[in-house]
């Protein structure tokens, strides 16, 4: 747990430890099977209140930990805050830094004066809950392809498991985008006497054609790597670090937007005036950033991890698992206010997403906010564009209804 709010310095929770609990009782998921034990990986900020509701859930997206916050009090060494413009963002000091720093601490969007905010890795992870890298107590060895396909609903549960266990009841809001979106959908979906506030940021009721496409084309880069070894590369000293960089080059030009490659990259060559007629090294500078954000990540992830979180993101279907095919009774029984945010230049998660799921919300009589900010860096807009968002939340935190509309 990170230090009381008074005590520390403006704008910043301080350094964090991430922390472990092992859940009681096995964990049921959609599949049919149960999971036990079950460990998760965990980190706080804020101070929880005497009744326990000030609480926050942060959700993270696919290549997300429970390090939301502050400065790891141990840093790896390779950090989630490698996206488009980390390094332009954060320069050398942002490795140690949680991937969502400028929206959780004292006066940010999620403020820790006011609330406890929560964040965990999610079930399948590799930085510290129960996924494929872990020991399967059946054979002492890493469960690998024998680990469970888990659903983003069995993540949901999960965290509702972890909450128990910690003696939180409710929750003031939960929040992410992305996969992190999806979740704080589905808490309203599967807990709505248990959820006061959603904020769904560039998510989606379920995940467009064009984008499962893309997540098959990043699994079957790694499955067919010849290192993956039917995903049971683990003690072998090989890893299929080929295919996943591949996986990772893939999901990163998605979560971008073509103006944003343009400017930053345009055609330029990365070192030297002229062509040098190869195929084997990079040319172009977005080719030579590709490249790094592959080495970057494989540093950091575990394979079978994203092909397990990618299957989860690509089977969320809230309107076909909770309202027979139909959005709206899939809604019906939700109470939480909610935020939806959306970025104009995100094609993969796009504001046409959102606004369904606001329709139907407001369809429904339910209440519904629903904020389109434009912004040019594609998906990847919810990790860059911290500044502008961070008044629409706070002034839905605060209970205020904002304008529908464009930022």
């Amino acid at each position: 747990m990170s230090q009381p709010a008074p005590t520390l310095a403006a704008g910043t929770v301080g350094t964090v430890e991430t922390r472990y609990l092992d859940l009681p009782e096995p964990v049921r998921l959609d599949c049919g099977r149960e999971l036990h034990p079950v460990r998760v990986a965990y980190e706080t900020y804020g101070v929880l209140s005497p009744r326990r509701d000030n609480v926050i859930l942060v959700c993270h997206a696919l290549s997300g930990d429970a390090h939301a916050a502050g400065l790891a009090k141990a840093p790896s060494g390779q950090s989630t805050r490698d996206g488009f413009g980390a390094e332009d963002r954060d320069g050398a000091g942002g490795k140690g830094l949680g991937w969502w720093d400028g929206m959780i601490g004292p006066g940010k969007a999620f403020d820790t004066h006011r609330f406890f905010v929560i964040c965990t890795n999610l079930l399948g992870g590799c930085r510290g809950t129960t996924g494929p890298s872990s020991t399967d107590p059946a054979t002492g060895r890493p469960y690998g392809p024998d680990f469970p396909v888990v659903t983003v609903a069995d993540m949901v549960r999960t965290q509702r498991a972890f909450l128990d266990a910690l003696g939180i009841e409710r929750l003031a809001a939960v929040a992410g985008g992305s996969l992190g979106g999806m979740q704080a959908l589905q808490w309203a979906v599967l807990f709505p006497d248990q959820v006061d506030a959603v904020v769904a940021i560039a998510s989606t009721h379920a995940l467009h054609p064009q984008g499962v496409a893309w997540n098959a084309i990043a699994r079957d880069s790694i499955m067919r790597d010849p290192a993956w070894q039917g995903g049971r590369y683990y003690g072998t000293g090989r890893a299929p670090h080929a295919g996943m960089g591949v996986a990772r080059m893939v999901g990163h030009i998605t979560y971008l937007s073509a103006p944003a490659l343009s400017e930053k990259f345009g055609r330029r060559l990365q070192s030297a005036d002229a062509l040098r007629y190869t195929i084997i090294e990079p040319e172009f500078e977005v080719e030579s950033y590709l490249r790094h954000q592959a080495d970057s990540f494989v540093k950091r992830f575990d394979a079978n991890t994203y092909l397990y979180t990618s299957r989860a993101l690509t089977y969320f279907d809230l309107a076909r698992q909770h309202g027979g095919g139909s959005l709206s009774p899939a809604l019906e029984g939700v109470r939480a206010r909610t935020l939806l945010i959306a970025f104009s230049s995100d094609w993969l998660y796009p504001p046409s997403a959102s606004a369904e799921i606001e329709q139907a919300l407001r369809g429904l009589g339910k209440p519904v906010e629903f904020e389109v900010i434009e912004a040019p860096y594609g998906h990847d807009c919810f990790l860059l564009e911290e500044a502008r968002q961070t008044p629409i939340i706070r002034r839905f935190l605060a209970g205020a209804t904002s304008r529908k509309g464009s930022s």
